[in-house]
């Protein structure tokens, strides 16, 4: 069992029809049929929406984004309309709140990965493969592989825990033609952000996509991109393979719920505690210097 320790409320607002509280984002459609996405700054871990914000989280994630998107359009195009507030919209939602295409969304996370850590490395330890794919002897955590490679999840539900599964399940799901270009967009993409990441001091370790398809059937990068919450980002200057990484991103807040600290048992059905404000701004801090880092930009 897992989800929202406690969903809130949907804030209601005139024009705009809720459709969804995700485990950040809140989503909504105008008048005019675009979708009205708003980052929260929630935050989740191990499949749980925590009881303790970040502050400036969601608007980190969206400018952040946004910054990205601007950097990838020759690649693939995205989903933003307009990042104007709808009228009626409370002042809050500045910052956080983009207008965006309505897509037909593909099933599944189109994961890339540059380096061995989390669920592949679990994967890789038993099986020497990730999503079915052999990769050599020798590698820890931390390890550079050879070259980056696709790892595709099934999408879960809030509280459901993302599955690998293999590129011919994706196939089997969305069709050959469907899946190579998945493949081939994720991989490029992942390649151009991490070349770029790299120019200024970071590892981009692995990171996920969300893409969906246009009216003119255009494949389409959605939802978030290449931010802490959807990628793994280390300080180059400290990578050192065979141990966990320092990174900016909410693995530090993964830590402290599993440290002796929190007192909290993972595998109980028991919900996480509240963050204490120590790792609330440790947490901040990160996110801020992951966007600082990247954008060249104070925040």
């Amino acid at each position: 069992m897992s989800g929202f320790v406690e969903k809130p409320e949907p804030l209601q607002v005139p024009g705009l029809v809720h459709l969804h509280t995700g485990k950040v984002r809140d989503l909504y459609r105008n008048e005019a049929g675009d979708l009205v996405m708003v980052a929260s700054d929630r935050i989740s871990a191990y499949d749980w929406v925590l009881p303790t914000e970040i502050p400036d989280k969601g608007r980190v994630l969206t400018q952040l984004s946004l910054w990205w998107f601007d950097r990838l359009t020759d690649l693939a195009p995205n989903h933003v309309i307009s990042t104007d507030l709808p009228d009626g919209a409370p002042a809050e939602w500045a910052g956080r709140t983009l207008i965006c295409r309505s897509l037909r969304m593909t099933p599944v996370e189109c994961v890339a990965r540059g380096y061995l850590t989390g669920s592949g490395l679990a994967e890789y330890e038993q099986t020497r493969t990730v999503c079915g794919l052999a990769l050599p002897e020798g590698l820890v955590d931390g390890s550079e592989l050879p070259a980056p490679i696709f790892t595709p999840a099934t999408k879960a539900a809030v509280g459901d825990h993302d599955e690998n599964v293999s590129y011919e399940e994706v196939a089997r799901q969305v069709g050959a033609e469907t899946a190579a270009l998945l493949r081939r967009t994720t991989l490029d993409v992942y390649g151009r952000a991490r070349d770029i990441a790299r120019d200024r001091g970071i590892i981009l370790a692995d990171t996920k996509f969300e893409f969906g398809f246009d009216a003119e059937d255009r494949l389409v990068l959605a939802d978030e991109v290449l931010t802490p919450d959807s990628s793994r980002f280390w300080p180059a200057a400290s990578w050192e393979p065979g141990h966990a990484q320092p990174s900016y991103d909410k693995q530090y807040v993964r830590d402290w719920l599993t440290s002796s600290a929190s007192g909290w048992d993972r595998a109980s059905e028991q919900p996480p505690p509240e963050l204490p404000g120590e790792v609330v701004d440790a947490t901040r801090a990160k996110y801020l210097d992951a966007y600082e880092l990247l954008t060249g930009t104070r925040w």
